[in-house]
């Protein structure tokens, strides 16, 4: 009877002997994954086990490195993996997770890191007040044409004294994402103010059969894009150009403005014939300020020098007769989004447009010019 008592009493207390030995095995295992409690416990085994377990780990360190892509390192991590490599005579052969140089390059990192904050000076204190430096970018914002000079004095009269090029410092902060002032309007502002009241001169150099040089002197309108005068000849003087000046104004009603180059065919007599007339220079190696001629230039060459023999001056006259002919009256101008002479858009009929269309040719079929029939 009392054995049978004793079975079922060990049959009851196994559950929770078992139950009480887990969770004394649970209490005394170490912590494996914080590195001073694992050091200490390699501390107590034998030589003979730790060469063991690390061939173990290693082996399973390279399936790992086989099997999956190179994992993510924190800055922890690195840091300790540098401390741990200096106390490792062979740490090259044991490092598996990253290659050798990559290692290399993490202790340098730190060495550099570590100098930079070493040799960070002292932070000074302002020698301005804040209120000064308020003031400074309070006065640059509201008073766009002030220099440092005038913010300084408007200080001085507030009783604070500051240094010319501090108070530039705080006023570079404070206008750091305005736009540059202009001190003037643009060149391209004054072009479209005044497009009906300049005119533009220049010259076109061409050679003829022989290859000797002839010259085109024009002189252009910018609003309408209309060569109002050109003349032909082989050896330009001041005393040609100041005539053929003469012969484009007949009753002295030229433009406000001229643009020209800094060529001596233009002085002295040109500069007498036009002394009315402000004549604006253009700067040496600038195309764009006379860029209306020198388009001009660009179309006569495409459009009409390119593609013929010159035979003569006589004959460059008459060709650049008809180009001129078709320049300011056929010709489109994308610039100004319609052709130069504005008598021919009044004379579109709208009844005609079922009308067919004719070719005439001009410069000898080198271009057409297309009209309705009548």
């Amino acid at each position: 009877m009392i054995r049978r008592c004793v079975k079922l009493l060990a049959c009851c207390l196994r559950p929770l002997i078992q139950y009480l030995n887990e969770r004394y095995k649970q209490w005394t295992k170490p912590d494996t994954e914080s590195l001073v409690t694992g050091t200490l416990m390699d501390a107590t085994r034998s030589k003979r086990d730790l060469i063991a377990e690390n061939a173990f780990l290693r082996q399973q360190l390279i399936v790992f490195k086989r099997q999956t892509p190179r994992p993510s390192l924190t800055p922890k991590d690195r840091g300790l993996l540098v401390l741990l490599a200096s106390w490792v005579r062979g740490w090259q052969d044991a490092l598996l997770v990253v290659k050798p140089d990559t290692l290399k390059k993490w202790h340098r990192e730190g060495f550099r890191l570590y100098w930079r904050q070493k040799s960070k000076g002292k932070s000074r204190q302002l020698r301005i007040s804040p209120e000064a430096i308020a003031l400074i970018q309070q006065m640059a914002v509201e008073n766009r044409t002030w220099g440092a000079k005038r913010i300084r004095d408007e200080l001085r009269k507030l009783g604070h004294h500051v240094n010319k090029r501090t108070v530039r410092k705080y006023m570079q902060q404070a206008r750091r994402d305005w736009p540059p002032r202009q001190s003037g309007q643009t060149w391209a502002t004054f072009l479209k103010n005044h497009a009906s009241e300049i005119g533009a001169c220049d010259f076109v150099q061409t050679y003829d059969l022989f290859f000797r040089t002839i010259f085109v002197f024009f002189i252009i309108e910018l609003e309408s894009r209309r060569v109002v005068h050109f003349g032909v000849t082989r050896s330009p003087s001041d005393a040609w150009v100041a005539q053929q000046w003469r012969n484009a104004t007949p009753f002295e009603e030229g433009p406000r403005f001229l643009i020209r180059d800094n060529d001596d065919k233009f002085d002295p007599h040109f500069s007498l014939v036009t002394g009315p007339v402000d004549v604006l220079k253009t700067p040496v190696r600038a195309p764009k300020a006379n860029a209306v001629c020198e388009r001009f230039i660009g179309s006569v060459r495409r459009e009409c020098l390119d593609h013929v023999f010159i035979l003569s001056e006589r004959h460059l006259q008459h060709l650049m007769r008809e180009y001129v002919d078709y320049f300011n009256h056929i010709r489109p101008h994308q610039g100004i989004g319609r052709i130069p002479d504005p008598l021919n858009a009044e004379q579109i009929d709208v009844s005609r447009r079922d009308q067919p269309v004719m070719a005439i040719p001009v410069l000898g079929g080198l271009h057409h010019d297309y009209r309705r029939a009548a």
